[in-house]
């Protein structure tokens, strides 16, 4: 891709098939979280709310979207594998074929913003 600007820029300049879910999972954070700080950092879009939020990128099949090494409890990782998602320590691999788990998602985004305000 280049080096990246905007979070519009990643969008736009990303796989065509990547660009739904890219843009679902941004209005996932923008709307859960409106007060977290959007950014490129990697030359991916990232989120800071009171510290490291997460992010999501673009990839060949599919898009990843992760909230670092503490984003996924026991339960929901069992919740999300079970969907057919395939996760990572932090990461969660969203193929092109597959809905994003966006019930999932707000509750990991909402866990992960009261953690960071407790620290």
């Amino acid at each position: 891709m280049g080096k990246i600007e905007t979070v519009d820029a990643y969008i736009q300049n990303a796989a065509e098939e990547a660009r739904p879910i890219l843009s679902e999972i941004r209005t996932l954070f923008t709307s859960t979280l409106p007060d977290a700080e959007e950014k490129i950092s990697y030359n991916v879009p990232f989120y800071k709310y009171y510290g490291e939020l997460g992010g999501y990128a673009a990839y060949k099949k599919h898009v990843s979207f992760g909230l670092g090494v503490d984003g996924f409890s026991d339960e929901m990782r069992e919740r999300l594998e079970s969907k057919g998602y395939k996760l990572g320590k932090g990461t969660m691999q969203i193929r092109f074929d597959q809905e994003v788990p966006r019930d999932e998602i707000i509750e990991m985004l909402r866990l992960k913003a009261r953690v960071n305000e407790e620290k």
